[in-house]
């Protein structure tokens, strides 16, 4: 139990962390009382940490390796308890944004200790205390109140000892042993001796490298060497274990098996640039470069439509857009039961998955994100006056209505709803969703400056409709689906995965067109 919650503690905070500014903004944005923001000011404010989240993330890997799992688990908390301090007692808005930023950079930090444990129920619970705690705790209590979340990691971690892998990976085989009988309940030694020789041959399976047994030439070599690609198949079985439900890595041996025999039949995709025989082949074949570049493609398409199309934009800023649409009820108020309506969504997720699978339940999250979004411009454009802007509660309108109200808890729902880190997990998509975030919060002050709220929200609707066609022909279905034939939906030609009684009806026309022709 304590293995499980000091990284959940993590999320926790890492959930504190991305939606401190939608607290904090309302108070700073031109303030007579304390610091104040102006609207450039609050924009940066807002997407900073987004900004520098990306470094944390470079580092994250190489510094679980080097300490290992517990003791990087215990660092990475270091940055946000010194950035809620400094929070907590800022004297100017420098020390603000200096401290908005290493909250950005300790969420990448924490990124490697985490993923390998939970997903992310925690950080929707993180998201919801900070907005719970926005409605009753002014901004600064509220940092000084987040540092429980570090702390607590930081002590239940204590408690917890490495993991075994790891210490087999450095070769102290007896503090391995005593950390797996601590992990199965404190018990002896010759209890778990079975799965500790398992582990034993798993960890001196991994300094096997399945790229270099393909080159002839290094047949002879020490494989006691250290391997440029030894790392990327222990990620991979590490991987696999996370994807099919934190399992054991002795439940999934035989697919990793198949993916290791499915990479070994690859035609050398990553170093065919390097092979100075393969510069003469004929480049006009089906290249193993497209099989990357593909569902490469996928996740950036993704999280390009997923981030543009939600709440996430308008997060910084999210009480004073309520207000400034007349939402019926305090702004603040209003934002934490997006919190509620959004950990609710991702509850449901985990068990409409397996009753829909992850395609339908994309598209349809996407499809919902674009109607709301739609509605809630045509609700502005109809009944919001121009001079409405949501950097300044002076323009806010005095009457107040239920329609955008229930316009913003469906787009709450159906932003909670999407399945992008189900289905794309972390690596390049968590840094490329930073890098959209950012670009999305940045942007949110100038859209609205140049296109006011119905025309910003016209945008958002617009990547939301954009993005339920790309996925509705490219994206393919999952769930239920092994790796290695997830891999196979990007061999050969180009593919769509538009299956239904509507487009197959266009298809048999364009058979029936081409039959005729003939």
């Amino acid at each position: 139990c304590l293995a499980i919650m000091s990284p959940n503690m993590l999320l926790l905070d890492i959930g504190m962390a991305i939606s401190f500014p939608t607290i904090a903004v309302p108070y700073l944005l031109h303030s007579t009382t304390d610091l104040s923001m102006d609207d450039t000011q609050a924009s940066w404010f807002g997407s900073l940490s987004y900004l520098t989240q990306p470094f944390g993330a470079i580092m994250s890997g190489p510094v679980v390796d080097y300490f290992g799992r517990k003791k990087a688990s215990f660092i990475v908390n270091v940055p946000h308890l010194v950035a809620w301090l400094i929070m907590y007692f800022a004297p100017n808005l420098p020390a603000i944004f200096f401290a908005n930023g290493l909250l950005g950079l300790g969420t990448g930090l924490m990124e490697a200790p985490i993923f390998a444990y939970v997903g992310e129920c925690f950080l929707a619970i993180g998201i919801l205390t900070m907005y719970f705690l926005g409605t009753v705790v002014y901004w600064r209590q509220a940092a000084l109140i987040s540092l429980a979340a570090p702390i607590t990691a930081m002590l239940l971690i204590l408690l917890v000892p490495e993991t075994p892998v790891w210490l087999l990976s450095q070769g102290r085989e007896k503090d391995a042993l005593k950390s797996l009988c601590y992990l199965r309940g404190w018990t002896k030694a010759e209890n778990v001796q079975e799965e500790f020789d398992k582990l034993v041959v798993h960890s001196r399976n991994l300094t096997k490298c399945v790229l270099c047994c393909q080159n002839e030439e290094l047949q002879g070599v020490d494989d006691t060497k250290e391997c440029e690609h030894r790392r990327r198949e222990k990620d991979a079985l590490k991987s696999l274990c996370y994807l099919r439900g934190w399992t054991k890595a002795e439940n999934v041996q035989e697919e990793f098996d198949k993916l290791v025999v499915h990479s070994r039949n690859l035609t050398k995709c990553v170093l065919c640039c390097q092979n100075e025989e393969l510069q003469g082949v004929d480049d006009t074949k089906e290249c193993e470069h497209r099989k990357t570049l593909r569902p490469l493609s996928l996740i950036v398409m993704y999280f390009l439509f997923f981030v543009m199309s939600g709440l996430t934009p308008i997060r910084p800023n999210m009480v004073n857009i309520c207000d400034a649409f007349g939402m019926a009820g305090d702004g603040k108020n209003v934002v934490f039961m997006v919190g509620v309506i959004t950990f609710l969504a991702a509850i449901i997720v985990i068990f409409l998955i397996k009753l829909t699978g992850k395609r339908k339940l994309g598209i349809t999250s996407m499809l919902g994100t674009g109607v709301s979004c739609a509605a809630l411009s045509v609700y502005a454009k109809l009944y919001l006056p121009e001079t409405v802007f949501s950097f300044d509660r002076a323009s806010f309108p005095k009457e107040t209505s239920y329609a955008p109200l229930v316009f913003f808890y469906a787009l709450a729902l159906f932003t909670g709803s999407n399945v992008s880190w189900v289905l794309l997990a972390q690596g390049f998509g968590a840094a490329w969703n930073y890098l959209v975030t950012f670009i999305g919060a940045k942007t949110y002050v100038d859209l609205e400056t140049s296109f006011q709220l119905w025309g910003t929200f016209a945008v958002y609707a617009a990547f939301g409709f954009l993005g339920t066609i790309y996925l509705y022909f490219f994206m393919p279905e999952t769930e239920g689906v092994p790796l290695h034939d997830i891999e196979s939906f990007y061999n050969g030609k180009f593919r769509t995965f538009a299956d239904d009684p509507f487009i197959r009806f266009f298809k048999r026309f364009k058979r029936k067109e081409k039959t005729e022709q003939l």
